[in-house]
């Protein structure tokens, strides 16, 4: 299966590398990890001595460093002595990483899943415990851990419906692959049964909750709050709608109803957080067409231009979303109107803000039920829908502020994640 796999690999490789290449060199994009991905440009961890236990910790993007943070935290207070090297395969994500995980001996960039750069950058790095965060399965990657002696562990795994139904279609080629794994940490009864049902032997799995949880709980604070206000010099009682990690087709509903929103309430202002920033451009259009130039990027708040009485904040960089929360009288959380299965509630009930979404929340159905347990959370079925929610909840607004604190403290109640994987890993490495 492993030779299959490589075959399809270096022919997908050779197919698409033009692509990449032009968007390497016209874009920019992926400029910083190229090298770094192709086993290059590493000398730091080369020339590093091995001085203890190492384990080598992986989150792919943003999401997965969010859930990392308190892992590694909790790690190092159980098992100080432990060397922490931490690799994201995003540059957004390594970004992020850098700014958020203390204790790690270095950073670095995944590998590629070429089996020669697998074994170069397992080399160089020399871990005894290798921990991914979420689920990124490389068969390569995993296939050189097992025959190098290194422990492989899953924490704060998830398997979405749409990642198990690709599973389950070549389960023939998973089940000997994802077996290399020591052990499967997932975050919920549903997952772990997906992860037997993809082929992980039933002695390997466990079941050990959420560590955004932790993370969450422990981000939201007051400091963080007063820094964001400030810098979009928020005035006294002024209220926002903020629309999060939205996808297109959603923005035009969210102009819509802003549109109504003013109508009835016109000091509201409107921040609009698209999932995918490249998208900037095409949402200041759509704004624009709909009657709305008073636009402001996040990008020229940065540069130092003031706000003053625009009714629309535009956010063009990464990592701004959870703060922004902070800010909101009313949520919406994309990717929840469309078929894109939902983003992350927790982030903004975390804040105790009440969320709205759509029905498509199929990757955060434990968050969705969680929150919806206390009222923290409302889930709409069309853009009316969602329309006549906000406006009833405007009109009616006594109660969001109790039904925000109850989605706030069930968020916090569910910590405790962190820590048990923190465990796990020191077992491991012990």
């Amino acid at each position: 299966m492993i030779y299959l796999y490589n075959i399809i690999l270096i022919i997908t490789a050779i197919i698409i590398s033009p692509y990449y290449l032009i968007i390497i060199l016209f874009r920019g994009k992926y400029r910083k990890s190229i090298i770094p991905k192709l086993g290059g440009g590493q000398t730091k961890i080369s020339s590093m001595p091995k001085s203890g236990r190492r384990v080598w910790i992986h989150a792919v993007s943003v999401g997965e460093v969010t859930a990392a943070v308190p892992i590694v935290a909790s790690l190092k207070q159980k098992k100080p002595d432990a060397e922490i090297i931490f690799s994201t395969s995003t540059e957004t994500g390594q970004e992020m990483a850098r700014r958020l995980i203390h204790g790690a001996a270095a950073f670095l960039y995944f590998p590629l899943d070429f089996p020669c750069v697998v074994r170069r950058s397992i080399r160089q790095v020399r871990p005894d415990v290798f921990v991914m965060v979420e689920t990124e399965l490389w068969p390569n990657f995993l296939n050189v851990c097992k025959k190098t002696g290194v422990k492989t562990l899953l924490v704060n795994g998830r398997i979405s419906p749409r990642s198990y139904g690709k599973y389950r279609l070549s389960g023939f080629f998973w089940k000997r692959i994802i077996n290399d794994l020591s052990a499967a940490a997932m975050i919920s009864d549903v997952d772990a049964t997906r992860m037997k049902n993809i082929g992980v032997a039933t002695e390997k799995i466990r079941v050990m909750g959420n560590a955004k949880y932790d993370a969450l709980a422990a981000m939201a604070s007051p400091e963080l709050q007063q820094e964001i206000a400030r810098r979009l010099n928020v005035r006294e009682n002024e209220r926002f709608f903020v629309a999060g990690s939205t996808h297109p087709g959603e923005e035009e509903i969210i102009v819509n109803i802003y549109r109504q929103i003013i109508s009835l309430y016109p000091d509201f202002k409107l921040i609009i957080v698209p999932r995918h920033i490249e998208r900037a451009a095409s949402i200041i259009e759509i704004l624009q067409k709909n009657g709305f130039p008073d636009i402001i990027t996040m990008t020229q708040i940065k540069n130092n231009e003031p706000r003053e009485d625009r009714r629309i904040v535009l956010i063009d960089v990464i990592g701004e979303l959870f703060k922004l929360y902070s800010l909101a009288t009313l949520v919406y959380c994309g990717g929840s109107l469309v078929p894109k299965g939902g983003q992350n509630i927790l982030e903004a009930a975390a804040w105790g803000k009440v969320v709205f979404y759509g029905p498509f929340m199929d990757d955060f159905r434990e968050e969705k039920t969680l929150l919806e347990s206390v009222g923290g959370g409302v889930m709409v079925g069309s853009a009316k829908d969602l329309e006549q929610k906000i406006l009833h909840v405007l009109k009616n607004s006594a109660g969001l502020a109790d039904s925000g604190a109850r989605g706030k403290a069930i968020v916090a109640a569910n910590k405790g994640a962190a820590e048990r994987y923190a465990e796990m890993i020191k077992k491991y490495l012990d």
